[in-house]
């Protein structure tokens, strides 16, 4: 107690004896404490306990963080879809899927629709004579899939010839990255249908890689509309990008 005198301290019986030999004062002292920290029990466990929980939080959050992204895109192409606004195709609902219907490539190969499954199809359907407006319309195909780049492998260009008329060798040279296959007109249209007051020919249609018709392009496409469609494309194709690769090899 800084200023304090030790008669103030202490009571008037603990003064000095008369008979003790007198001492030199003592010059009055502040008086210092130190506060020691003292350990607590069991902190080392606590500490322990902190950590292991911190460590199980950081492997949920590493968990979450690889299984968001393949929630999320199911979510997105089963859940939610793109609203029709935002498309410029016509998500068609329910969705037809792809029969099992018998087919025959150029080269006389026979197949099914089904070998077509595995991958995301944009589909067109006309006659083996293919007028000014269906070799338009292969042209607009195979642009629109070149414009996908890196992705591009994810989707084929299906022609899918509805007759048995002969198709232009010209033509042929053309078509060597598309798959092109006779399939019955009667097959195609208990599948795939045109909007009212067009024929099949008129659309583009869009496949998934389960083989469910999922969208229909407006008739008449033109390269100034394609931008729209190839919009569409994107979009689906990065909703479906976890769960869908490219090539049918490594698919079951």
């Amino acid at each position: 107690m800084s200023g304090s005198k030790l008669s103030d301290v202490f009571p008037p019986s603990a003064a000095r004896d008369p008979q003790t030999p007198a001492q030199a004062p003592v010059a009055d002292q502040p008086l210092g404490l130190t506060v020691h920290a003292m350990p607590l029990q069991g902190a080392d466990t606590g500490v322990a306990g902190s950590s292991l929980a911190s460590g199980r939080l950081k492997m949920l959050a590493i968990l979450l963080v690889c299984v968001a992204p393949v929630v999320a895109s199911y979510f997105t192409y089963y859940v939610i879809r793109p609203e029709g606004r935002r498309n410029f195709g016509e998500l068609i609902d329910p969705q037809p899927p792809m029969p099992n219907a018998a087919t025959v490539s150029l080269n006389g190969e026979p197949g099914t629709l089904r070998d077509l499954t595995g991958q995301w199809l944009l589909v067109s359907v006309a006659s083996g004579a293919c007028d000014a407006a269906c070799t338009r319309r292969l042209y607009l195909q195979r642009q629109l899939r070149e414009s996908l780049g890196k992705e591009k492998d994810r989707v084929d260009w299906v022609w899918l010839v509805d007759d048995d008329a002969p198709v232009d060798a010209q033509l042929r040279d053309g078509l060597q990255q598309a798959r092109v296959l006779r399939v019955k007109h009667a097959d195609l249209a208990a599948w795939l249908a045109p909007a009212a007051g067009h024929a099949l020919a008129d659309h583009l249609y869009l496949v998934d890689p389960k083989g469910m018709w999922m969208m229909r392009f407006p008739p008449g496409l033109e390269a100034a509309t394609a931008a729209k469609a190839k919009s569409d494309l994107e979009r689906l194709l990065r909703a479906s990008v976890s769960w869908d690769k490219a090539g049918r090899e490594s698919r079951p």
